[in-house]
């Protein structure tokens, strides 16, 4: 169909301003900005005219670290499942991380997700490839024949869901020396984790509380792994993209890091950007993630760093995981939350208020995502893209509850918190996906799978 979306407020990472957007077929057909797009409809009956009624509209999320949980855990979600309460968020387009089982870690096992996801996905798509710590032959490969088909090579230096840790020191030196690709990590120190961690049992015994979780994943695990991930990008010129920065040390860092070499980017999870250390009293083990959630210092630092750009994107993280499985104790509640439908809300809640605030959340919410990891025609409210759109009333709040969560896993850590940014309307490859705020129900699995190509 042709849309044209009038009388909206248009917001990019350069400007916010009044305008339109022509859509036809699945593409962006045109960026009208001023007040006499509304001509269109007049002159061409055919076009499908909705007033935003000066609603704000940005280019449709890019969350390039998410884990939908399949294969192996779809207990918890799916493809089908959190790609829904994506788009239901104005996420058009994700990522998905390897650690799933079997894990992501070889052509032949990129190719089957992505067949996986065809046909079933609410939003557009795409994988990163695993690195472990013997099967550089096969990212290698998957680097040489089919660079178009994935986002970036994942390192766990430092252990999580599925423990795809990277120990061997040699293998972290050729992982880093590829310039072709992104090198995306997740750095905690794991020397310094099981040292707290026996710290910790030695005080508490079974019952450790949630609130050491912080203390035993501590910002020193953070701040070390980090410095040596960022000293080996310096060294090699790696295109390497930090993620969930949880510190106020690591910010300092990147800063100093992006200085010697200007291919490095930094990620915050929106997680970070909410909750800071006090919460884990309140929420316990679901506010229990890696890296941990830290203090509000950090929270506040974090904030500022989003604002200047230091920080380039904000992904969710999102982690699902039963309310059973986060409701033991806790060495035996998983870590990680859900929370990609409410990623652009918090975003709006915190920064909305200001054109600048607005402006860095076009950039961290899909432009910069889409610039890092080459994504073809995607990002951007722009003639020629594609018609990946999201509409929001900043203005409205809501408070989360069970009513509006789409989760698989049913439950939100953000349950309760009362959010500005109620989405309004989504489209994906130009079809309206989400109308006032509902799944329409003639909805289909519109998403296609993401280009990569630099």
């Amino acid at each position: 169909m042709e849309y044209l979306l009038y009388n909206g407020i248009l917001v990019t990472g350069q400007k916010v301003a009044e305008g339109a957007i022509h859509i036809e077929g699945d593409r962006i057909r045109s960026v009208i900005y001023g007040e006499n797009a509304k001509a269109l409809l007049s002159e061409n009956p055919d076009i499908k005219g909705i007033d935003l009624e000066g609603k704000h509209v940005f280019a449709g999320g890019i969350d390039a670290h998410v884990h939908f949980r399949e294969p192996g855990m779809t207990h918890k979600a799916d493809i089908e499942s959190e790609s829904k309460a994506a788009v239901l968020g104005g996420v058009t387009s994700f990522i998905d991380m390897p650690n799933t089982k079997p894990p992501t870690i070889s052509e032949k096992s990129l190719h089957e997700k992505l067949d996986a996801a065809r046909n079933r996905s609410f939003a557009n798509f795409g994988f990163h490839i695993g690195a472990t710590d013997d099967n550089f032959g096969e990212i290698s490969a998957a680097v040489s024949h089919c660079p178009a088909d994935f986002g970036g090579i994942k390192i766990f230096m430092g252990s999580s869901t599925g423990n795809m840790k990277v120990e061997n020191e040699a293998t972290l030196d050729r992982l880093f020396r590829i310039r072709d690709k992104e090198i995306l990590v997740h750095c905690e120190d794991e020397r310094t984790i099981m040292r707290n961690l026996e710290a910790a049992e030695s005080v508490y015994g079974e019952n450790i509380p949630f609130r050491a979780h912080p203390e035993i994943r501590s910002r020193e695990a953070c701040i070390l792994s980090s410095g040596k991930a960022l000293e080996l990008a310096v060294k090699y010129g790696t295109r390497l993209h930090l993620l969930h920065v949880s510190t106020r040390d690591e910010i300092e860092m990147l800063r100093k890091a992006k200085a010697d070499d200007g291919m490095i980017t930094g990620e915050t999870s929106v997680n970070y950007l909410w909750f800071c250390n006090r919460d884990y009293e309140r929420l316990g083990g679901r506010i229990k993630c890696n890296p941990s959630v830290k203090t509000a210092n950090d929270r506040e630092a974090l904030r500022k760093a989003f604002l200047d750009g230091l920080i380039d994107t904000a992904g969710s993280d999102h982690a699902p995981h039963t309310e059973e499985e986060k409701s033991g104790p806790y060495m035996k509640v998983p870590s990680g939350m859900p929370s990609i439908q409410h990623t652009l809300p918090v975003l709006v809640t915190l920064f909305g208020n200001t054109q600048e605030g607005l402006k860095r959340i076009a950039s961290a919410f899909s432009e910069k995502a889409a610039d890092i990891f080459g994504i073809e025609d995607r990002g951007r409210l722009e003639a020629g893209y594609h018609a990946d759109i999201v509409v929001v009333d900043i203005d409205a709040g809501f408070i989360v509850g069970k009513k509006n969560i789409a989760y698989k896993c049913g439950w939100s850590p953000y349950a309760g918190e009362k959010l500005n940014g109620r989405i309004e309307h989504v489209f994906v490859n130009g079809r309206h996906s989400v109308c006032n705020g509902r799944l329409q129900a003639d909805a289909t699995a519109a998403g296609r799978q993401l280009v990569f190509s630099r």
